[in-house]
């Protein structure tokens, strides 16, 4: 039963879903001898940072405002990397960054120097030309990609790059991080010798109930055994929140169109679940069937609260008449999804709130006009 305090609509984290990934997550960075930091680009609600850095101690930034976020928040430095540093925020980024990793060697060229006077540990990000995302939108390893260097433009390690940087993994598994890095040695295996640091990025699926974690750890003892000089890291963010929460929601109309029943909901596809559209993917909704079969007693579209004529998923199967009113539950809304909503139309932004290990529920943030209003000027 939905807890009865929760309003709609409302994004809800669990606090014991979240120990669960938190948990595997330091096992295996114990087990393997590596650091396991927090992305902040698909997961940064910092009102469960206090949780969270009970399990580990560093989180990596993307933007100038994500290292402002990491060092008020996770109370540390960030690992910092950013497709392309304006001159006005490159002082404040150093001022918050522990290490910071150049995507070009033209952003390398003009800020190492300054990198270097506040004793802040240069990287540069490489594209192996390699990648298992199965989403184009979500690959960064392909040959024209302007994410990272090519391998063709780094035969020699420019001088003070302590580390290397690859991300070209979305949601996959420890077989094909074992391929990319195949690719890594082929193209940069020269320079890793020559340097202290590797950072796998993200996309490590690890808390999915799938995962082999057990080859991970091997891999990843392999590559320090082959490296035993290199602090290896990996960046996950999806991992850290996978299946920890929801978003609930109500119905507030029932349209009809020629036979086909949409669910009206006080929530929006396009404005609070981007990724349903842009990945796209279909979201599980609890006690309904994904995909409608001939023993479905009741299938419903469901339908977003924006005018975009695409803000809604195909049909669900209910064993139950849903009615104006009624709650419908979205699995697995706090991963990417939170970082990425907007207030398109105007329409309210949801709640976001936390279950604790006793099974109270704390609302931590409401938002209303102001929020709309204050984005625009």
């Amino acid at each position: 039963m939905l807890h009865p305090q929760i309003p709609s609509p409302c994004y809800v984290i669990e606090e014991r879903l979240l120990r669960n990934n938190l948990s595997i997550i330091r096992n295996i960075a114990d087990s393997a001898d590596i650091e396991i930091i927090l992305a902040f680009k698909g997961f940064s609600l910092w009102g469960v940072f206090d949780i969270v850095r009970e399990y580990i101690q560093g989180a990596s930034a993307s933007s100038l405002h994500e290292t402002m976020l990491c060092v008020e928040k996770m109370k540390t430095k960030s690992h910092t990397y950013c497709v392309a540093i304006a001159p006005h925020e490159i002082e404040k980024i150093l001022d918050n960054s522990s290490h910071i990793t150049f995507n070009s060697l033209n952003q390398y060229d003009a800020y190492h120097q300054q990198a270097l006077a506040k004793n802040v540990s240069i990287g540069l990000r490489i594209n192996p030309q390699f990648s298992k995302a199965k989403t184009e939108l979500y690959n960064p390893g392909s040959l024209y990609s302007r994410l990272g260097i090519a391998p063709q433009l780094l035969k020699v390690l420019p001088p003070y790059v302590q580390g290397l940087h690859f991300h070209v993994l979305c949601e996959n598994n420890s077989y094909d991080l074992d391929e990319t890095l195949s690719y890594v040695e082929l193209h940069f295996g020269h320079l890793l010798p020559k340097i202290k640091w590797l950072n796998m990025g993200g996309g490590h699926l690890m808390t999915h109930s799938d995962y082999d974690t057990v080859h991970l750890i091997s891999l990843l003892k392999k590559i320090k055994d082959r490296y035993p000089h290199l602090h290896i890291l990996l960046e996950p963010s999806s991992a850290f929140a996978w299946q920890t929460g929801f978003l609930n929601a109500t119905v507030l109309d029932i349209i009809d169109a020629n036979g086909i029943k949409t669910l009206m909901l006080d929530v929006s596809f396009t404005a609070h679940m981007p990724d349903c559209l842009e990945m796209p993917y279909k979201p599980t909704v609890r006690f309904a069937q994904k995909e409608p079969d001939k023993n479905s007693k009741y299938t419903y579209r469901l339908g977003g609260t924006t005018c975009l004529a695409g803000d809604y998923m195909s049909a669900y199967g209910f064993e139950k008449e849903v009615h104006i009113g009624d709650n419908i539950i979205l699995e697995d809304m706090i991963h990417y999804t939170m970082v990425k909503t907007s207030t398109f139309n105007g329409v309210t932004h949801p709640s976001i709130g936390l279950i604790d290990l006793n099974n109270n529920f704390k609302l931590l943030r409401q938002f209303g006009y102001e929020d709309f209003r204050n984005k625009l000027s």
